[in-house]
């Protein structure tokens, strides 16, 4: 940063000031100290380093130079660096070419074919469809994870290493082809839409699904929990949901197959196309490659679609987790089988229970009724008994004081009889059974005409005083 200097003048002392009356002393010079001083900083070490090897000035920046770009060198290597195969470096992109269409041709996915079978030779591709432009920067490991800083920092260590000039100066017989690819590589992973369609086809990156037996060998979430990781990588929903393990829920492990079966890939195939050419004369010709571009992106696409859907139903089929909560859910149905069977079971028990209760507390009643009724007609018949016997006691007390005529006269007449009997009728017809039994228990007690008459006229004034009889309805009892 620049020094900046600012002019203020110096304040006017007041009129009539001098040194000699108006200076005043505020403080004293301390003594002075001796110390020790030792030559430091890197000024001091350049000069001591020119001064060792006898250098000059120019000599000394530039040897320095040389070792600042060493020491960048060596520090990229231990960051992002990975052996560089010499066939690479001097593989001509034409030769590529051909070769790569012909695995095109003999498989959907050449770089797969290659990678099982011709390793080096996938290494070693430089065409614009086939090249690896990670590889080409050192990033093989990281891949589609690679970020923009490492990307240019790999290029500037690729750029020091094998620029044209710098590999003339060092009298290298390498060419300019490597030098190319690393700039293609860098214009293609550094522009966001060409690095999302190579990513689309970069097959280096994908992690192959387990057999049966590497499954069991290293675990089942082991090797397929990388799959979908990387699988993962072309979903437009974000974060994708990890496979798990053995302690995931239920519920975990049905959001990560429903995620998988309703995947929504932004991957796209645009970067296999067949070159479109440039000349405008021939329009028929580039809308025939157009049109066959977007067949063969679409039949890529649709068998894509097919080949995560397969690996998902392969994934499933062997997920032991799937199984457990199907025993836990089948296990759960029968206890809930069971206890509703329980419920119905006992529900069924109280209902029996219940008619038979019902039934019993019928029964009882119906045999409490009939004793009830049996009883009172016991009673009834009883009581029509009682009344039948004091009905002849109330005729019989008549008939025993000569129908209520003086002692002394002669047998009463048919005449008698009959007025007294009918008189006796008409009062039973208007008491009840208990007056009848009181009337004919006081006729019980009464012996002679007087007492005999006297209970019939006080019953008969009785009903009279009622209104159960008339006055004069009744003359032979009064």
């Amino acid at each position: 940063m620049a020094a900046v200097q600012v002019q203020l003048p110096l304040p006017v002392l007041p009129e009539g000031w001098s040194a000699e009356k108006d200076f005043k002393a505020i403080g004293t010079l301390s003594p002075a100290t001796q110390r020790n001083i030792e030559p430091v900083g890197p000024h001091f070490l350049a000069h001591a380093r020119r001064k060792r090897h006898r250098r000059t000035f120019s000599e000394d920046d530039r040897i320095q130079a040389q070792e600042n770009v060493k020491k960048v060198e060596d520090d990229d290597a231990g960051e992002i660096s990975e052996p560089e195969d010499q066939m690479m470096l001097q593989r001509d992109a034409k030769d590529w070419k051909v070769f790569y269409k012909i695995f095109a041709k003999l498989s959907p996915r050449p770089n797969l074919i290659l990678r099982l079978f011709f390793p080096t030779v996938l290494l070693l591709t430089n065409h614009s469809q086939g090249q690896d432009h990670y590889a080409v920067l050192g990033l093989s490991r990281h891949r589609y994870r690679a970020t923009e800083s490492q990307i240019k920092t790999a290029h500037r260590k690729k750029v020091l290493r094998h620029h044209p000039d710098k590999r003339a100066a060092t009298g290298s017989s390498e060419d300019d082809s490597f030098f190319k690819c690393i700039q293609k590589a860098t214009e293609v992973l550094l522009d966001p839409i060409k690095r999302r369609q190579f990513d689309s086809v970069d097959e280096n990156a994908d992690v192959e699904p387990p057999s049966k037996k590497e499954a069991q060998k290293k675990g089942w979430f082991k090797c397929w929990g990388p799959v979908f990781e990387s699988e993962g990588r072309f979903s437009k929903d974000q974060p994708v949901p990890r496979l798990g393990g053995n302690e995931s829920t239920k519920e975990d492990v049905e959001r990560f197959y429903n995620f998988w079966y309703n995947f929504d890939s932004w991957r796209s195939f645009e970067y296999q196309d067949e070159d479109v050419p440039d000349d405008n004369e021939n329009r028929d010709q580039k809308r025939h490659i157009e049109k066959k571009n977007n067949n063969a992106r679409k039949k890529k696409k649709t068998e894509d679609t097919a080949r995560l859907r397969s690996l998902v139903d392969e994934c499933l089929a062997g997920d032991e987790r799937i199984k457990k909560f199907k025993q836990q859910e089948r296990a759960g149905k029968n206890k809930r089988r069971g206890e509703k069977e329980e419920a119905e079971k006992k529900l069924k028990e109280d209902k029996i229970k219940a008619q038979a209760e019902a039934e019993r507390l019928k029964k009882e009643a119906e045999e409490a009724a009939k004793a009830e009724k049996a009883e009172g007609k016991k009673a009834k018949e009883a009581a029509k008994n009682a009344a039948k016997k004091n009905k002849r006691v109330l005729k019989s007390s008549v008939k025993d004081v000569n129908y209520l005529l003086p002692e002394g006269e002669a047998a009463a007449g048919p005449k008698r009889v009959d007025e007294v009997l009918n008189d006796v009728d008409l009062v039973m017809t208007k008491i009840d059974n208990e007056e009848l039994a009181s009337l004919a228990g006081k006729l019980g007690g009464a012996k002679g005409v007087d007492a005999v008459a006297s209970v019939w006229a006080e019953e008969t004034k009785r009903l009279v005083g009622a209104g159960k009889l008339k006055d004069g309805e009744v003359r032979t009892l009064i």
